[in-house]
């Protein structure tokens, strides 16, 4: 029951408040005899969803392969490449500036390269969601390892266990935390980079799709994709919040929030 009245306390606020921002939305358009192609009503939004519902399916699921592929890969490399940061200070300052500077480069300015190597197909917004999302994961784990208190390692080592045992068992479960607020960092881009990628070139994909219904001025159509998108984006962020609480227990600050002690 306690965990019940938590969970309620912690999605009441939100739904009242979207629901209310939705409730204003339809009156304003409805009131203001706004056109569809100008700003369309949320129940024009979910009229052209279920209209469109299996073409809108099919483009949402080849840009949800790209991106989730392209995470998958950019957690995997981002977590090396973070524990290679901590363990080789050559290796920081060799390699942590070429992955700042690739996080500021404008995606519309590589895009047309990746078209050119990789041509329409997926396999180019895999790798360009993959170079995008490394940075945050990459960071967060080689900060994560270097907050572990140097008494963890000595433990383990007092123990019997050789540094390598200590560092893959012992300090990347403490720096847990923080490993994991890097790949939600990550997380929260990768639908919107393979999208945009998508419109930039692509056969098929949301990207398209919202290219599609631009050049056809259909506002509802836009709104809808634009919804998959923020729909596919809170799944992903809610499976790794499952994964985070499966691999490391309940978060102790977020249990005592809840206690209000």
């Amino acid at each position: 029951m306690q965990h019940l009245t938590s969970w309620f306390k912690r999605i009441a606020p939100p739904t009242v408040t979207i629901g209310a921002l939705l409730i204003v939305w339809e009156a304003v358009v409805d009131a203001g005899h706004i056109s569809e192609r100008v700003l369309a009503a949320p129940s024009q939004i979910v009229v052209s969803i279920v209209k469109t519902w299996p073409d809108l399916w099919q483009a949402a699921a080849i840009t949800t392969y790209e991106a989730v592929t392209g995470f998958l890969i950019a957690v995997v490399a981002g977590i090396i490449i973070g524990i290679g940061l901590y363990l080789s200070k050559t290796l920081h300052r060799a390699i942590y500036p070429l992955l700042a500077a690739a996080q500021t480069i404008p995606l519309i300015t590589i895009a047309p390269l990746f078209m050119i190597w990789f041509g329409f197909e997926p396999l180019g917004k895999i790798v360009i969601v993959a170079v995008f999302g490394v940075f945050p994961v990459a960071v967060q784990t080689c900060r994560g390892l270097l907050a572990v208190p140097q008494f963890y390692e000595d433990v383990a080592l007092t123990c019997g266990a050789t540094r390598a045992w200590a560092l893959w068992h012992v300090k990347l479960f403490v720096a847990g935390r923080q490993i994991f607020g890097g790949i939600r960092i990550s997380a929260a881009y990768v639908f919107g980079t393979a999208v945009t990628a998508e419109y930039l070139g692509a056969m098929n994909g949301l990207g398209i799709w919202l290219q599609a219904a631009f050049n056809s001025f259909r506002t509802p159509l836009i709104f809808s994709a634009t919804i998959v998108v923020v729909a596919l984006t809170a799944i992903l962020l809610g499976l790794i919040s499952l994964a985070e609480h499966l691999i490391l227990g309940r978060d102790d600050t977020i249990a005592f929030n809840e206690s209000g002690e």
